[in-house]
């Protein structure tokens, strides 16, 4: 199947092996067997116009090899970032500080801009690379489990809002149902424990539905994912909000402004680069839990002391009878108690070896806290008789009930804000890695792809602060209002994920010993029948309420996804290599002349080192014979646009260096073994970058290259994807612009594009 679009064309920043994320080599997968013998047909075509590669090898006037940059294995986190400062190559520190984004303009508007961005997003990262981080388990335990955890400061609130509405009748069905939830937590948990045995390398539902469903289930468990990150974000601000309001009276009056302010504030900490691993982000996940334990463990001793025995429970008027409708609608809410489950399968590979087996403790870990938790509470519930309240939160009440008004009362809603803040920033990590890996598999814009110049997924990270920020300005910041809308996608992307786990195991007949995959046929199959009734009791119970939101953008996302994969699907086919249907050079593209350096003095420098701008490198050429040239072809994939823009820098009888970034060494081998199929006609250099990105290292090789020749004229030629409507150039990236702005402080480098129009 073709689908090479935009690879050459848009050169995208591709990152991958982020938290679990597919290697580098994934995002360029190599030609199949009929480009490669139409690659050899083009080479030969050329081999008849353009001459003796070794003697456009001699032409070149620069050294290519400028060194490398150091290993990933050799790149160490920090103590408490996820950057480390990297030298540039050739050893010699950076001349560019700016990149896309920071460059100063003319007036005081611009600098005050750049200044603004800076003091708010920090210095940008183009010189750090991403350290890979493996957790131990007593840390990626709280990290891991920080969504999943909190998540009972809101679940067993929401389940007794619902029965609330039956009167006393109603919560008598408290226990019961809290029962069921504990049953379905413990077969989710145990079902994601196979999860994570059966796809080591990282599961989630999007790729564990997408290879044993099909397309259209996987799109599905990915649009659940992200409507469930988004509301995690509108959720988890609105009960920080909340469970603070009590300790500063002032808060309860303008949830809205200041929920706004909080998701403004994780923007941008994490535009700035801010990692979510490490003891210091350990610390509100542990506070709680030991909050928790506080909590529940007077309360009990308190009830001990009267033989266990209920105190009085306030008879709220009955609004509605007790009907099936109301004990699924009530079962629906108090399961977000389990949201965050999944994040540990989707993290295995962060974790240290043997992963699997670590990440499967965790679990088993998290599992079990949250079963505590939600017990602890439903059995305080039961004991106080304390009952939801408009005014304030059900975990206060237990609190006020339990400790009093003092500094305990005041750790526990405190520890509460922080980890709910916390499990908002969970979402800021994993929605951007499914965008990632939707625009890896051609579905989203391949704009989700790219770091930014601060080293995170910064379009994925906008689009949830919108989402977020739209969702909680529209339901008032009120949890209450915007549980209905958490457990569809949330129980959609466990359902499919479990149903593509029993297709799994159904399929490792053979391959599996038989008493190992019946018994995980029999949980995985027991999570999914579960998941589903939750979901469907969601979606029909909550409806009107608000579920509807959530079914029409999950219906939104899967028609928009398969346009733009369809989008993708017939740009590939454009650009994939056929008979007849590739440039060539002019007939006279011949090898051009080597050019002579400039004789080294003590004003000028030919080395990789820093060179004093003189006569002989200053822009004052007046005659076409004064200016010496450089063609310089950024090549990603050798498809049809990539063959044209090295045409075309052939044409122009300069000499040509085609230089490819390559995510790591096995796709850098794969790609020099492509160009040898070619034919080897022009110089090649491939860098090998650390900075799970392109665009950052190709400006750092393009500023080196510069400092060993600064007299020649750099012309850097891209090839571009053109398409014919307006709407789908948003699919296609625009590196020309983003190289002018950051290499416009630099003298003598020209930036062009050669156009490919497509459909």
């Amino acid at each position: 199947m073709a689908r090479r679009a935009d690879r050459a064309g848009d050169g995208d920043d591709d990152a991958a092996d982020v938290g679990g994320m597919p290697s580098p080599s994934a995002l360029l997968p190599p030609l199949d067997a009929e480009q490669v013998e139409v690659l050899r047909r083009v080479g030969r075509e050329w081999g008849r116009v353009t001459g003796d590669p070794a003697a456009w090898r001699r032409a070149l006037p620069v050294s290519p090899d400028l060194g490398g940059f150091p290993a990933p294995g050799e790149i160490r986190p920090a103590a408490l970032g996820r950057h480390v400062r990297i030298s540039s190559l050739g050893g010699e520190p950076s001349a560019i500080e700016l990149t896309e984004g920071d460059e100063a303009g003319p007036g005081r508007r611009a600098r005050a801009a750049r200044l603004l961005r800076r003091a708010v997003l920090g210095m940008p990262l183009r010189s750090s690379a991403i350290a890979r981080e493996r957790l131990r388990k007593r840390v990626a335990l709280p990290v891991l489990s920080a969504d999943a955890l909190s998540s009972v400061a809101y679940g067993p609130e929401a389940l007794l809002a619902v029965l609330l509405l039956a009167g006393v009748a109603g919560l008598g069905y408290t226990s019961p149902i809290a029962a069921v939830i504990v049953v379905l937590m413990v077969a989710v948990g145990l079902s994601y424990r196979q999860t994570i045995r059966a796809y080591p390398h990282g599961g989630g539902s999007y790729l564990v539905a997408s290879a044993n469903l099909g397309r259209t289930p996987g799109l599905l468990a990915a649009a659940g994912l992200m409507t469930d990150y988004v509301l995690t974000v509108s959720v988890s601000v609105a009960s920080g909000v909340a469970a603070i309001s009590p300790v500063f009276p002032k808060v309860a009056n303008s949830p809205v402004p200041l929920g706004v302010l909080v998701i403004l504030l994780l923007l941008a900490g994490n535009l700035r680069g801010v990692r979510q691993a490490g003891r210091l982000f350990a610390l509100p996940t542990y506070a709680f839990v030991l909050a928790m334990f506080l909590l529940v463990g007077v309360g009990l001793f308190q009830a001990a002391g009267h033989g266990f025995t209920p105190e009085a429970t306030p008879h709220p008027p009955a609004t509605e009878a007790v009907t099936l409708f109301l004990v699924l609608r009530a079962l629906a809410s108090g399961s977000t108690a389990m949201a965050g489950i999944e994040a540990i399968s989707n993290a295995v590979p962060i974790f240290q070896p043997p992963e699997w087996r670590n990440a499967r403790t965790t679990l088993t870990m998290m599992v079990s806290l949250l079963v505590v938790l939600f017990v602890g509470i439903i059995t305080l519930v039961h004991l106080t008789g304390v009952i939801p309240h408009h005014h304030e939160t059900l975990l206060s009440q237990l609190a006020h009930h339990v400790l009093g008004s003092g500094p305990a009362y005041v750790f526990v809603q405190l520890a509460t804000a922080s980890v709910l803040l916390l499990a908002a920033n969970t979402a800021y990590n994993d929605f951007p890695r499914v965008l990632f890996l939707l625009a890896r598999d051609w579905h989203a814009p391949r704009i989700f792809l790219r770091l930014g110049d601060r080293l995170a997924f910064s379009h994925g990270i906008i689009v949830l602060t919108v989402a977020a920020l739209v969702i909680f300005v529209a339901f008032g910041g009120r949890t209450a209002a915007l549980i209905p809308l958490y457990a569809v996608g949330v129980f959609l992307a466990f359902t499919l994920s479990q149903t593509g786990m029993v297709v799994h195991w159904h399929r490792a007949r053979g391959r599996v010993h038989d008493r190992h995959r019946r018994r995980s046929l029999l949980l995985n199959g027991t999570g999914a029948v579960l998941a589903g009734i939750v979901f469907v009791a969601a979606v029909v119970t909550k409806f009107l309420a608000g579920a509807w939101v959530a079914v029409f953008t999950i219906g939104g996302f899967l028609l928009l996804a398969k346009r733009v994969r369809r989008h993708y699907d017939r740009v590939g086919e454009a650009l994939r290599l056929r008979p007849h249907a590739f440039d060539l050079p002019t007939a006279g593209s011949q090898v051009p002349a080597p050019e002579a350096e400039p004789e080294t003095g003590p004003e000028t420098g030919t080395g990789t080192g820093q060179a004093t701008e003189t006569a002989t490198d200053a822009e004052t050429e007046e005659a076409p014979e004064q200016i010496h040239h450089l063609s310089v072809v950024p090549v990603a994939v050798l498809d049809l646009a990539g063959m044209r823009a090295l045409a075309y820098a052939a044409a122009l009888r300069q000499p040509v260096l085609a230089l490819h970034i390559s995510p790591s060494d096995e796709e850098a081998e794969r790609f020099r073994e492509n160009w040898r199929e070619w034919g080897d006609h022009l110089p090649l250099e491939v860098v090998v970058t650390p900075y799970r990105a392109i665009v950052a290292p190709l400006i750092d090789y393009l500023e080196v290259l510069h400092r060993q020749r600064p007299d020649l004229t750099m012309t850097v030629i891209l090839p571009e994807i053109v398409p014919r409507r307006r709407r789908h150039r948003l699919l296609h990236s625009r590196v020309a612009g983003r190289l002018r702005r950051a290499l416009r402080t630099l003298p003598k480098i020209v930036v062009t594009t050669v156009p490919f129009h497509v459909e």
